[in-house]
């Protein structure tokens, strides 16, 4: 049969409760503290021990009343001590995260910030507001989520249930309904996407989460393959769309572009070459080539398709569009 201690609650939170017992002014004593936590009284020697030694709390026994106390005020329990820039990097994350904003994961993360600073609120002298003016986030197009379709999506992947929904396609009028098996939500271009497997067309789909409307989940459950892996999913798109194509995409910069286009990391494939002119040559292995067309319109004049000709045709043919739409 397993002892008392483990099958008690874990060190922090009996921590927790002396702290709070201390701070209380109320008699605090190993044997009470055993009977309170249900631990042997060595567990709670240890527990005092450490708290006085490793976090440097005020706790002395006072023989006299037989019971421990704080012999100074104690307003915050030390959990994590971190230094001034650690606290930076964690509030410059925060801030980061705003692309959560209407998930469940936000309101998550705003609460486990605000515990952790207000935990080391007294070991630190910092100030998030004063030192956060000098960095600051903007992200063009955030994507819209409904949090109640997220929730139920989310809560589909975790437990491995079908799920159907209204799908709009772009340009569509309607929705068309879709049966799912959901494997797998994932932030990309500031836009949540569920991966999973449609079961009338027998492959794996991509959805954009705001096209998505009416979820229902189902009771019945599947087993996710387990070779599947996002990474691998990913590993062929430039941003969301994968393909099951192997094309070679040469693209030419010139030298204005050419050192925006050195300071990022474009996908995994990446290869840069060099050139007399003090331009760039950009290779990438991709299994689609739409939006790799969307990508390099962007550029304007300062890109051009080298290969594939089949990407460098459709180039021409936009280009003509425009033309026309422009002249």
């Amino acid at each position: 049969m397993p002892a008392r201690d483990q099958l008690s609650r874990p060190p922090l939170a009996r921590m927790l409760q002396i702290h709070e017992a201390l701070r209380s002014g109320r008699l605090v004593n190993c044997s009470k503290l055993a009977g309170t936590l249900e631990v042997s009284r060595k567990t709670i020697v240890r527990d005092i021990a450490f708290m006085r030694d490793q976090l440097d709390l005020p706790i002395e026994f006072d023989p006299r009343i037989n019971a421990y106390q704080y012999t100074a005020p104690v307003d915050a329990f030390p959990t994590v001590n971190v230094t001034e820039g650690e606290l930076l990097a964690l509030l410059v994350a925060q801030r980061a995260l705003e692309q959560y904003r209407g998930t469940p994961f936000h309101r998550q993360l705003s609460i486990a910030f605000g515990k952790l600073s207000s935990s080391l609120r007294d070991r630190i002298s910092f100030s998030p507001a004063d030192e956060m003016t000098a960095v600051s986030f903007k992200n063009i197009g955030l994507g819209k989520t409904d949090l109640k379709v997220f929730n139920h999506l989310s809560a589909a992947v975790l437990h491995q249930q079908e799920v159907s929904f209204a799908y709009k396609k772009p340009g569509a009028k309607q929705g068309a309904p879709r049966r799912v098996r959901p494997y797998h939500l994932a932030n990309r271009e500031n836009l949540w996407y569920l991966i999973g497997f449609d079961i009338e067309r027998e492959a794996l789909r991509t959805f954009a989460l705001p096209r998505i409307a009416e979820v229902v989940v189902a009771k019945t459950k599947f087993e996710r393959p387990a070779e599947f892996s996002p990474a691998k999913f990913f590993a062929s798109a430039l941003g969301v769309l994968g393909g099951a194509g192997d094309w070679r995409v040469v693209i030419r910069f010139n030298a204005v572009a050419a050192g925006r286009v050195r300071e990022r990391e474009w996908h995994e494939s990446q290869e840069m070459r060099e050139l007399d002119d003090s331009g760039l040559e950009l290779t990438l292995r991709l299994g689609a080539l739409e939006e790799v067309e969307q990508w390099i319109l962007g550029w304007g004049a300062q890109a051009e398709v080298i290969s594939p000709p089949e990407l460098r045709t459709k180039m021409q043919e936009t280009i003509k569009k425009l033309a026309t739409m422009y002249s």
